[in-house]
């Protein structure tokens, strides 16, 4: 009875999404006030509904309702309940429902948060995110189910893919979502202003805090995909340029760039065109990301829960949203307006010269992404594009990003001074330089790329340094006084700065081994010695394990013990390697064990990943400080409140 209130409540949600899709836009076009008031009601209604039916399959997964076909194929009764609750997303339909349920939350947080928003503009931006709602619930109720049932029931379940047994993958998809779907506001607000013939910069005022927001979720949610790639797949890596995470990446990028010219729209009434059509652009980077995913059109590690023959109807929704959003755009707004004059020198020039790199990264990661994809789907044979090609031509435009970073902030608007900026980053520019060279040294040796990569971050944290020494004295020699937007881009880029570092240091310096072990041997690594103890059976809920101990003598005598394990679970007979990571501020110890190779006799892989966890703080860092400058309290004053000091 439960999975049938889930699918009779999806039915109910997209019914008011369709409401909430035509009714309001047809009011804001024709004046009619009491059609513009039906969207806050609709979006707050589809919410309770979307809720209702994830709770409804959150129940059968949790209580092991085997007649669903999707607890069927995607649990098992000896499945750990918190995994219970992850596997409500990790198939193709539980993970099609997360999406509506995030963007039934963001359009009705809109819906609360607006009441400042004109009414016509309210109900324009409620409108479109009510026709974006009726495409994804539309395709969940037609072609993806999760409440289908499965008659006569199975006695047990398939069990979760086992890769998504894990700590990580509980926050992880969650996160990426949110990001994702957050990128619908501004999308929305975006049409909104073309549908309205209002163009300006109040637009952006109103679409940055909850960009902002969705950046701030979507770094998350590739934060922790990194991470537990490093832990879970016993590789000891941190990114593949997988087209999976391609497909994060891309919009990543495109948002970012979307952050800084909203900036610069909004403070200043530049680049109202190219604003536009990035809002545009990274919601259909976000789209374009569900289909190569949920289409089965990728071949990834990451690629758990796809199915060709849904992939027609994403790309049908895909060519609409895309297709119709450039067509209005076109429409209504061909040219780029008019905006005060700004010189070479100037915030405006640099935040120009960010997109531009910007976009030009991206452009490498899509083409690296879909090429292979076009020549498969053509049948001129089949390519592979792996670290070599992004090394050689993303890394490139990526450094002088970074430098542009650092002076970014410190440059004034309209138009600044060469010789100012160079007379306030010299000191800044030499301690990077001598920091270029100490740091590396620290490790062993100095490399060229890993003395760029040292130099560029210590450049970013000392232009952050800079900058909160500069907004200090403006507001009166207090920090305190500093507005949460000036706090949040500043802990942002320093997180920045940070991810650099990690990437730099654990890229050039980290170590590996891959040896056969016996009890009593062992082998020396980065001034480690690793000494394998043997390894013995473990059961665990619903897997048996070979458990290894390896103790590891660091060089000032103390010691510590770690745990890798061969797993092998108990529903499909997979086998699974699980890592033992020693997590310290100055590096990880990594083991995995390998394959038994007869008698007392284990492949064992040791690694040494100096600062690695760097990355991740890093990648934490930034996100706190969207947060932070997603929380200024101006955007809650509506779009008429005071720029703070930057």
């Amino acid at each position: 009875m439960i999975p049938e209130l889930g699918h009779f409540a999806l039915i109910v949600a997209l019914l008011l999404a369709v409401v909430q899709g035509t009714l309001p836009l047809v009011g804001a076009q024709t004046g009619n006030a009491p059609l513009m008031a039906v969207a806050r009601p609709a979006a707050l209604g589809q919410l309770a509904f979307v809720a209702l039916a994830f709770a409804a399959l959150a129940y059968a997964f949790l209580t092991n309702d085997f007649s669903v076909k999707n607890v069927a194929r995607n649990s098992f009764s000896q499945l750990p309940p918190v995994y219970r609750l992850t596997a409500t997303w990790g198939s193709h339909e539980g993970s099609m429902l997360l999406w509506v349920l995030m963007l039934a939350g963001w359009t009705s947080a809109l819906a609360l948060a607006a009441r400042r928003l004109a009414a016509e503009t309210r109900a324009r931006v409620l409108g479109v995110l009510g026709l974006v709602s009726v495409g994804f619930l539309a395709f969940v109720v037609a072609t993806s189910n999760p409440f289908e049932r499965l008659l006569p029931p199975p006695l047990d379940g398939r069990d979760l893919n086992p890769l998504l047994q894990d700590a990580g993958m509980v926050l992880h998809p969650p996160m990426l979502y949110m990001g994702y779907v957050g990128f619908s506001v501004s999308f929305a607000f975006a049409l909104a202003a073309l549908l309205g013939g209002r163009i300006d910069a109040t637009w952006a005022r109103w679409a940055r805090p909850w960009t902002t927001l969705a950046w701030a979720f979507l770094t998350v949610g590739i934060a922790l995909g990194s991470w537990w790639a490093y832990r879970e797949l016993g590789w000891g890596g941190w990114w593949f340029w997988d087209p999976t995470e391609n497909a994060s990446l891309m919009p990543w990028l495109a948002g970012t760039a979307l952050l800084h010219s909203l900036a610069a729209t909004e403070r200043r009434g530049q680049f109202l065109t190219w604003t536009l059509f990035l809002s545009i652009t990274t919601f259909s980077l976000s789209l374009l990301g569900t289909f190569l995913i949920r289409s089965g059109v990728l071949s990834s590690v990451h690629a758990f829960a796809n199915d060709p023959a849904r992939g027609l109807f994403i790309l049908g929704l895909l060519a609409v949203v895309i297709g119709g959003s450039l067509l209005l755009y076109a429409w209504r707004f061909p040219g780029g307006g008019t905006a005060a004059a700004f010189g070479w020198v100037s915030r405006e020039s640099l935040l120009l010269g960010n997109n531009a790199l910007l976009m030009a990264a991206l452009a490498t990661v899509m083409l690296g992404t879909l090429y292979p994809l076009f020549l498969d789907a053509l049948g001129l044979g089949k390519v592979s594009v792996g670290p070599p090609y992004y090394d050689a031509v993303f890394v490139p435009l990526v450094v002088p990003l970074l430098f542009l970073v650092a002076v970014g902030p410190l440059t004034p608007w309209r138009q600044g001074s060469l010789a100012d900026l160079a007379a306030r980053m010299r000191w800044a520019l030499v301690a990077a330089l001598v920091l270029a060279v100490a740091v590396p040294l620290t490790q062993g040796a100095i490399r060229p790329l890993a003395a760029l990569g040292v130099f560029l971050a210590a450049w970013i944290l000392l232009g952050v340094l800079v900058g909160f020494a500069d907004a200090r004295r403006r507001a009166g020699g207090s920090l305190r006084r500093l507005p949460r937007g000036v706090w949040g881009m500043q802990v942002a880029h320093a997180g920045l700065a940070l991810l650099v570092l990690g990437v730099t240091l654990v890229a050039n310096y980290q170590s590996e081994r891959d040896v056969r072990m016996s009890v009593g041997d062992h082998v020396d690594l980065a001034g480690y010695r690793f000494v394998f103890q043997g390894a013995t059976g473990r059961t665990g809920p619903n897997y048996v394990a070979d458990r290894a101990t390896v103790e590891v003598r660091a060089p000032d005598g103390s010691s510590i013990t770690l745990y890798p394990e061969k797993r092998k679970y108990n529903a499909t007979g997979t086998g699974m390697t699980e890592a033992a990571v020693r997590t310290g501020v100055l590096g990880d110890l990594y083991v995995s064990l390998g394959e038994h190779l007869g008698g007392r006799a284990w492949s064992v892989r040791v690694y040494h990943k100096p600062f690695v966890g760097w990355l991740w703080a890093g990648g934490a860092l930034m996100a706190l400080g969207g947060l932070l400058a997603a929380s200024d309290r101006r955007y809650r004053q509506g779009p008429d409140a005071a720029e703070p000091t930057a």
